[in-house]
């Protein structure tokens, strides 16, 4: 059963009424209150009036991360400082951060959008809740915190960090539920075997990871190695924090909250909405949020929509797990690749460990790729000749699959930092143009 089933189970027919609804409001919304928007509304006459149908959409502005930067901090706040209960910002270490205001009722509303995410994972109320992500600016900790708290559950808000600490409480606090980057799962894990606890034989049972990319086979990495059912949770501070789309039973893609945000998909190149099935752009509009709506961000994300009867009994939209940034992309050898990509190779080789960073240099007037992943711990210690026969596995494996060639460095075990939030994975040393 949903944690909301008057909206997660809503028929499509009526849930569209609704979207119109908020979307007209919203619109008339920031064209009073955000000079920005109300400006570029005038500069191609559209009003609230002439969105007749949830496809107007498409004749609203985009939004981009750069117009957020450009009216840092405050330009594009909708409502007075005064109403204003709460100010998170982006974990982005270079130039000015993403700042996303709320006001009371918009954490309420983010709230009931985690709850919403917590409960479809299999959270309840009798949950021992360990909340590993980062508590301040960013918004996963308190995200999931306020999650958490709705439901019910006790919450060890133990943020990310001081790993040793966090595999102690799992194991004497009896914690059967914990969130945290996927990545910083797996140094949990680590840390879990180098301190010789069995994370698999403690209560915890269930996982909800997000705020990077990550794949499949990395879920499937995260369950074997800590025992436990791995969910997921998707989001952006620009448009409220984690709680955007969740896993349910079904694993088969995430259900967008579409009574809070309007999804599309838009080629990246032309930036033309595309058809429900088609691969794009994530773009995502605020239905709900007062302090700082956003019309149509275009999130960078490449993923595709789809529109069926679910298991799980919701009738949210589905968006497909996120194949990568169309920011993100590299080309390499004229061949567009994706992190994600190489890190679902990397996992299919039972040789190596699932830490990894890629570099990317210029060769020539050509890009070229190095891979460079720990190995296990007795491959590294069988010698170079053992070291040089799975570099030429990987290089191989991902040549026969994705069509291009790369270098690989199979590194010492834990040579890499670990991640205690979101992983940096890919380095590009080209010249700077």
């Amino acid at each position: 059963m949903p944690w909301n089933d008057k909206f997660e189970c809503m028929p499509v027919e009526k849930l569209n009424k609704l979207q119109l609804k908020h979307l007209k409001k919203t619109v008339a919304w920031v064209c009073e209150r955000v000079p920005f928007y109300r400006q570029r509304l005038e500069k191609i006459g559209i009003t609230a009036d002439d969105i007749k149908r949830t496809e107007d959409i498409a004749k609203l502005p985009f939004t981009v991360k750069n117009d957020l930067r450009d009216n840092y901090p405050f330009g594009l706040c909708a409502v007075p400082m005064e109403e204003v209960c709460r100010i998170h910002a982006s974990s982005g270490t270079t130039g000015k951060p993403i700042t996303g205001p709320y006001t009371i009722e918009d954490l309420n509303q983010w709230s009931e959008c985690m709850a919403r995410n917590l409960w479809s994972a299999g959270v309840r109320k009798e949950d021992i809740f360990q909340n590993a992500y980062g508590y301040g600016l960013f918004t996963g900790g308190l995200g999931f915190h306020q999650g958490a708290n709705l439901i019910g559950c006790a919450v060890v808000p133990t943020s990310s960090g001081l790993t040793e600490r966090q595999v102690m409480l799992m194991k004497d606090f009896g914690t059967t539920a914990l969130c945290s980057t996927p990545s910083y799962a797996l140094t949990i894990a680590e840390q879990a075997e180098a301190m010789k606890i069995d994370v698999r034989k403690l209560p915890v049972r269930v996982g909800v990871f997000g705020a990077e990319p990550w794949t499949v086979a990395m879920r499937k990495e995260i369950e074997e190695r800590l025992g436990i059912k791995a969910m997921e949770a998707f989001g952006l501070t620009e448009l409220c924090g984690p709680g955007v789309a969740f896993d349910c039973e079904a694993q088969d893609g995430l259900h967008i909250n579409e009574d809070h945000f309007l999804a599309e998909i838009v080629d990246p190149a032309t930036l033309e909405p595309l058809p429900i099935g088609e691969q794009g752009e994530l773009v995502l509009t605020s239905l709900q949020r007062r302090a700082m709506p956003m019309l149509r961000y275009r999130t960078k994300d490449i993923t595709r929509l789809r529109r069926e009867k679910c298991v799980c009994g919701r009738t949210l939209i589905k968006m497909n797990k996120i194949s990568g940034r169309s920011d993100d992309m590299l080309i390499i050898s004229g061949v567009n690749v994706f992190p994600s990509q190489i890190e679902s190779l990397l996992l299919d080789i039972e040789e190596v460990e699932p830490q990894y960073m890629l570099i990317v240099r210029k060769k020539g007037y050509l890009d070229h790729l190095i891979v460079k992943v720990e190995s296990k711990k007795e491959v590294y210690d069988a010698g170079p000749q053992k070291r040089a026969e799975i570099e030429n596995k990987i290089k191989g494996h991902i040549k026969s699959t994705m069509g291009v060639g790369v270098e690989v460095n199979l590194l010492e075990p834990k040579l890499l930092t670990r991640s205690e939030g979101k992983a940096k994975r890919v380095i590009d040393e080209r010249p700077k143009s």
